[in-house]
């Protein structure tokens, strides 16, 4: 058996000893996580170092082909975010659910049967392998988001994730009849196949399902709830991973395709535009913790589309260096956001399992207490925030450079509005990851059980240190991964003209600009230090003499500059009762975003269908003679229709 088949297999019954055993069963677990992790991590370096592709066959007799699974370049790249974040959480996991804690062992089991069928949908190579993987996946995630099902919002989180999942496989079913390879393996479409009617028609329904599980707007509306709902370690998996297999279809997509047309790529890349900046902007006006992270992995999922749609506009209209900058930091981006969407939820997680709550404003103060805890969670705003020295900076490194050179030698208008809308998701992923940084870790803290946490157990703070520690490796030595992107690329631009990315990138160039910032950032922290200690000082008190902390700024007094800005777009509902007169009464000011689709447009629409149907039970007697009426009449009425 090879190391990568070993690792499925490990991954999926690594939840079973627990259901056999008192005591150790979580450590059980994570440690089957843990070899598997070593192990098909290790498959996939050897493929991504040029070792060639791992290939297993599958009986699939039925369908008159053989089953494959093939792990590829594109796989193995896939692979190594599925790993290591499934071995991280497993880890993270035994400090948050306690052995005896009810539903745990379900919990380890349906954990490890989420992390193999990830590992099985990345290598599949055959439609019946990838929606066996793809149903698993569903299957699993549903059970591990419904773990705290005793809660109303809980329910409602995992039902909405299983329709809009079920919906997605029922588009991938009607996508995969199109196929011009029948039920054979995946391979590559016939030329002008892209561009005929059936073409049309298989890349929308691709489009649906992958978009939906991807959480591309406006087919989120399942993302935000499900993340929030879900233990804070399964949500690092579904937010760093998880979504990212709809990324991995659409990457399979365009692999098969010799000749994308232009409007593919246009597509790609607006909604990727749609989802960056509305993702961003609605993670701005949130008060749950990991509700603003879930924002966050739809404006991340922008990002990557962005650069899957100039990379697809680049082939399309003959700029392999567009293309291969584009290709290069939307795969990249895929590994980084994997790697510091997961530290932050687990830092998040911390947070929320020390004081009990995710509402920003009942935290505050958390950073004297929790220091380590902080300190992850400031590495993984870094990075999603795309500021050097961290990964982040890199993969949108690429994709800038791309857009850049698409304005260099066609002088295409619309890469100005790439650009923009970049820069402008910079912008407000900084001011927002400020709001959360400041609300969380800095300042007093505002409710007693904020100031009853502690610093998380270290069986907590190894995964986030191991995850903050590859943030840091891959942003301080980029050029490393050159020969891996190069050969994800390949796939995406399959002929001989593919450009590599070592020589168009400047990646050495961005190490050394690394080092002296992180050299110049030692120094002036060192510089700052005091020398010796001082007694502690109020702030400045703006004239009263005893600041609380209901005088910091809240989630949405923070926010209300950026929020008010974009109000055209977010609509928010605010509440502002001001103070007036000589003894004013007290005021309160607070702002809510509901979600533009669910809550404003999915949730009214299903209550008003729920409220129609509910007046057919008007014919619903429970009485027998009454049913026979209805068969009579049915019949007469086909009878009917028959002669006529």
């Amino acid at each position: 058996m090879s190391p990568y088949l070993l690792a499925v297999f490990l991954a999926a019954v690594s939840g079973l000893p627990g259901l056999f055993l008192r005591r150790r069963g979580g450590a059980v677990a994570a440690g089957l996580l843990g070899l598997a992790a070593v192990l098909g991590i290790g498959a996939a370096v050897r493929v991504l170092a040029g070792g060639g592709s791992g290939q297993a066959r599958l009986p699939a007799a039925p369908l008159g082909t053989a089953g494959l699974l093939v792990l590829d370049p594109v796989a193995a790249w896939f692979l190594l975010p599925v790993l290591l974040v499934s071995a991280c959480g497993a880890l993270y996991g035994l400090g948050t659910w306690e052995e005896g804690r009810p539903g745990a062992r379900f919990l380890r089991l349906a954990y490890g049967g989420l992390t193999a069928a990830l590992a099985l949908l990345v290598a599949a190579a055959h439609p019946l392998v990838f929606l066996l993987g793809w149903e698993g996946m569903a299957i699993a995630a549903f059970a591990l988001v419904m773990m705290e099902d005793r809660h109303p919002e809980t329910r409602r989180a995992g039902w909405i994730y299983l329709v809009c999942t079920h919906t997605g496989t029922l588009c991938l079913f009607a996508a995969f009849a199109l196929l011009p390879a029948g039920a054979g393996p995946f391979a590559a479409f016939p030329a002008g196949f892209a561009a005929s009617g059936r073409g049309t028609a298989l890349f929308l329904l691709c489009l649906l399902a992958f978009g939906a599980k991807a959480g591309v707007m406006p087919l989120h509306l399942w993302l935000p709830p499900a993340h929030a709902a879900a233990p804070s370690h399964v949500s690092a998996l579904m937010s760093g991973v998880l979504i990212k297999m709809g990324i991995l279809g659409l990457v399979r997509l365009l692999s098969w395709v010799p000749d994308p047309p232009v409007w593919w790529g246009g597509v790609l890349m607006g909604l990727g535009v749609l989802s960056g900046v509305l993702g961003v902007a609605f993670a701005l006006g949130q008060h749950d913790l990991k509700r603003l992270l879930a924002y966050h992995s739809i404006e991340n999922i922008g990002i990557i589309l962005m650069g899957l749609g100039l990379g697809s506009l680049g082939r399309s209209l003959g700029h392999p260096v567009v293309a291969a900058l584009a290709f290069g930091g939307a795969l990249l981006h895929v590994l980084n956001h994997g790697l510091f969407k997961a530290l932050l939820f687990l830092a998040a997680g911390s947070a929320v399992h020390a004081a009990g709550t995710r509402d920003l404003d009942r935290l505050g103060g958390l950073g004297r207490r929790m220091p380590w805890t902080s300190a992850a969670f400031l590495v993984g705003a870094w990075a999603i925030c795309g500021l050097p020295p961290l990964n982040g900076f890199v993969s949108e490194w690429l994709i800038y450079l791309g857009a850049f050179r698409a304005m260099a030698v066609s002088r295409w208008a619309w890469s100005a509005g790439l650009l923009a809308a970049l820069a402008l998701i910079g912008a407000l992923a900084l001011a927002c990851f400020a709001k959360a940084f400041g609300a969380v870790f800095l300042g007093a803290p505002r409710t007693p059980a904020a100031e009853g946490v502690h610093e998380a157990p270290r069986g907590m703070l190894v995964p986030m240190g191991v995850l903050a520690l590859a943030c840091g490796a891959i942003g301080l030595a980029p050029a490393l991964l050159v020969p891996a992107l190069d050969r994800g690329v390949a796939a995406l631009m399959p002929g001989p003209a593919r450009p590599s990315l070592g020589g168009l990138a400047s990646l050495p160039l961005l190490t050394g600009l690394a080092l002296v910032l992180l050299g110049v950032a030692l120094a002036f922290a060192v510089w700052l230090r005091p020398r010796r200690r001082t007694g502690d000082l109020p702030t400045w008190d703006c004239g009263y003499g005893r600041p609380t902390p209901r005088m910091q700024y809240t989630a949405s007094s923070f926010a209300d500059g950026p929020v008010s800005g974009l109000r055209w777009a977010l609509l928010p509902r605010i509440h502002d009762a001001r103070p007036g007169g000589l003894f004013p009464s007290p005021a309160r000011y607070e702002s809510h975003v509901p979600d533009p689709v669910l809550d404003r447009v999915a949730d009214p629409a299903l209550r008003r269908s729920a409220r129609g149907l509910a007046l057919l039970r008007v014919a619903q007697g429970g009485q027998l003679p009454v049913y026979l009426l209805y068969v009579l009449l049915t019949l007469l009425a086909l009878l009917v229709w028959m002669v006529v």
